[in-house]
C-alpha cells in the first residue's frame, strides 16, 4: 500500500490492493484537507459500481476544492467522469464507472449515511491531512 495515512481497515486484505488503484483520488482529496475520508469496496456486493469513496467537505469553498482535486486525479488517470450537484451545499458526486466518489457537507454525510447503507462492504478508514 502506498502513501496514504489508513487508520482502520476491516478484515479483508484485498480491500488494501484494491484501493491502491484509487490512490491518486485518495490523495487528492486528503492533500485538500477532506476529513472524514473511507473507501468502500463494493464489488462483492453491488451491480452498479466497484468503489466509493466518500469524504467530508470542511465548507462550501472546501467541497468545491474536493471536486476540483478529484477531477484533475481522475484526468491524469486517464479516466471517464460525471459530476453531479455542483451547486448542492450538501453533496456532490463524481461517477468515475466503476468508482464514485461522494463529497458531503458533514449535515449531508450524517442525512445519507452510505457507511451504514454499505456497512457489510469491506472498507478502509483514512487520516485526513492537516
Amino acid at each position: 500500500m502506498t502513501g496514504a495515512g489508513f487508520i482502520h481497515m476491516t478484515n479483508d486484505k484485498g480491500v488494501a490492493d484494491f484501493a491502491d488503484e484509487y490512490m491518486p483520488v485518495i490523495e487528492a482529496l486528503r492533500g485538500k484537507h477532506a476529513l472524514e475520508l473511507d473507501f468502500i469496496d463494493l464489488r462483492r456486493i453491488s451491480g452498479f459500481a466497484d468503489a466509493f469513496i466518500i469524504a467530508t467537505a470542511r465548507s462550501e469553498i472546501n467541497a468545491r476544492a474536493l471536486l476540483d482535486a478529484v477531477t484533475e486525479a481522475l484526468d491524469s488517470m486517464g479516466l471517464a467522469y460525471k459530476t453531479e450537484g455542483e451547486e448542492s451545499a450538501r453533496w456532490k458526486l463524481i461517477d468515475a464507472g466503476n468508482a464514485i466518489i461522494h463529497i458531503f457537507s458533514a449535515a449531508g454525510r450524517e442525512f445519507y449515511k452510505l457507511e451504514r447503507l454499505w456497512g457489510d462492504a469491506p472498507s478502509m478508514k483514512f487520516e485526513g491531512e492537516e
